[in-house]
């Protein structure tokens, strides 16, 4: 009973997708519906779609800015990699999230690096310094005068360059950090930054005065020394004052940035572009284009070289294609031009399904079998190569996707999805409506098949 009613909640389905995908379509049709039967009370009235996400497009078919850094993980002072990357990744994303950029994408690459891509900054500089405006903070403590001296020898002939010679890291930096705020000197009203530790810091800062008493502890802002006090005594409680002759404006905006996260390593920028939104909208648009001249020429070969079921898979491939674009717009997947060309890959998945099916019923039916065993037939002998086709298919794409770096991995997801749908059009929609007509009533119809 369910059999018969396949098809149509098939239709149904497509259709509510076809909106979902391209709400645009529906309201046009209401206001124009609206317009001829001049429908004044909003009672009466074909309402609009309701508010459905948009597709989410990459930098290449929406124009923006992306950016490669690279951490510093040399004095990560034991902190795990992984860990450290982490919590970069973290501080970046917030610190772009202030600035309203939609859809940030900040994501780790390899070991070290840090991608970051802003949809619809096309100021490289703006992009950079809206980055960097996240300071890295770090206390250090001095070097006894040996030590310092055997740096400097060393770097008079060329050695240890990057090495500080009168301090040297206490592995107290800002992800030890739990508030900054602005404060006065109580004798000399200068503008001071007062720094609250969370509790590991708090220990590890009362470590490092009980060690230093009498010594400076200097404290780094994105290698620099701010300022550099005499321990006088052991500090508890894990508080702690920057003071380096601000003025209120600089000493707010450094309490905010350290609030919205240091960097628990340093990072460099090694690689920057920009493309621009125009391009983009071009690139989009020759996708599309190629997509539909493609999607167009498979639906005219289909009907002419397979007829009455070529007219089913044109179907089939057309309620495919909605199912997959609803399915980007729900997960949501970020659509570049790799993602669209893993698409249109899993598009000619869904056509080799379907020619696989046609190709072995046309060949029972030419056998002399009526149209029913012919259809059992085609479909019984061609699913073993649909299934190993694209087994093997989403099994490349999940690895691609585990081992690639950011573009490749776009074209593995839109690859997987694809295939796991075209499964799914093949195997059931193309089914369900070609089922529709295998009956006595077109057996002697040859020519229809």
């Amino acid at each position: 009973m369910l059999r018969k009613f396949t098809p149509l909640i098939i239709l149904a389905a497509a259709l509510f997708l076809a909106v979902f995908v391209y709400p645009q379509g529906w309201d046009k049709g209401a206001d124009i519906v609206n317009a001829k039967l001049k429908v004044q009370s909003s009672k009466f009235k074909v309402p609009h779609m309701f508010k459905v996400p948009s597709f989410r497009l990459g930098l290449d078919l929406l124009g923006g800015t992306h950016l490669v850094y690279q951490a510093d993980l040399s004095d990560s002072s034991g902190q795990d990699a992984g860990d450290a990357m982490a919590g970069v990744r973290d501080v970046i994303e917030r610190r772009v999230n202030l600035f309203g950029v939609a859809e940030p994408l900040v994501q780790i690459e390899g070991r070290d690096r840090l991608v970051v891509e802003l949809a619809g900054i096309s100021d490289v500089n703006q992009a950079i310094q809206m980055i960097g405006q996240t300071p890295f903070l770090e206390f250090k403590e001095e070097r006894t005068q040996e030590e310092s001296q055997k740096i400097l020898d060393a770097q008079q002939k060329g050695q240890q360059l990057g090495e500080d010679p009168y301090f040297q890291s206490t592995g107290l930096t800002g992800k030890h950090l739990k508030r900054s705020q602005l404060a006065f000197d109580q004798t000399t009203s200068q503008p001071q930054i007062s720094l609250e530790l969370n509790d590991d810091g708090a220990k590890l800062f009362a470590e490092i005065t009980r060690r230093n008493l009498g010594k400076r502890v200097a404290i780094y802002i994105d290698g620099l020394v701010i300022s550099a006090p005499t321990v006088q005594s052991e500090i508890q409680g894990g508080r702690a004052v920057i003071s380096g002759g601000f003025t209120i404006k600089e000493a707010r905006d450094l309490a905010n940035n350290l609030n919205a996260g240091a960097l628990p390593v340093p990072i460099t920028l090694i690689s920057q572009q920009t493309i621009g939104p125009s391009l983009g909208q071009e690139s989009l648009q020759r996708s599309l284009r190629a997509g539909l001249y493609g999607l167009l020429l498979v639906a005219i070969f289909m009907i002419l070289f397979y007829r009455l079921p070529g007219v089913v898979s044109v179907l089939a491939l057309l309620i495919y294609t909605i199912i997959v674009l609803a399915i980007y717009k729900l997960v949501p997947v970020t659509l570049t031009l790799a993602g669209i060309a893993g698409f249109i890959l899993s598009l000619g998945m869904a056509v080799d399904a379907n020619v696989l099916i046609f190709a072995r019923f046309r060949e029972e039916f030419k056998a002399g079998k009526s149209l029913p065993q012919s259809f059992n037939e085609g479909f019984h002998r061609a699913w073993y190569s649909i299934r190993d086709s694209h087994v093997t298919t989403i099994l490349g794409a999940i690895i691609l996707y585990i081992f690639s770096i950011s573009v490749v991995k776009g074209f593995a997801l839109t690859l997987g999805i694809g295939v796991l749908m075209s499964l799914f059009s093949s195997i059931v929609v193309t089914k369900s409506f070609l089922r529709l007509f295998i009956g006595q009533k077109l057996e002697k119809r040859r020519w229809l098949f």
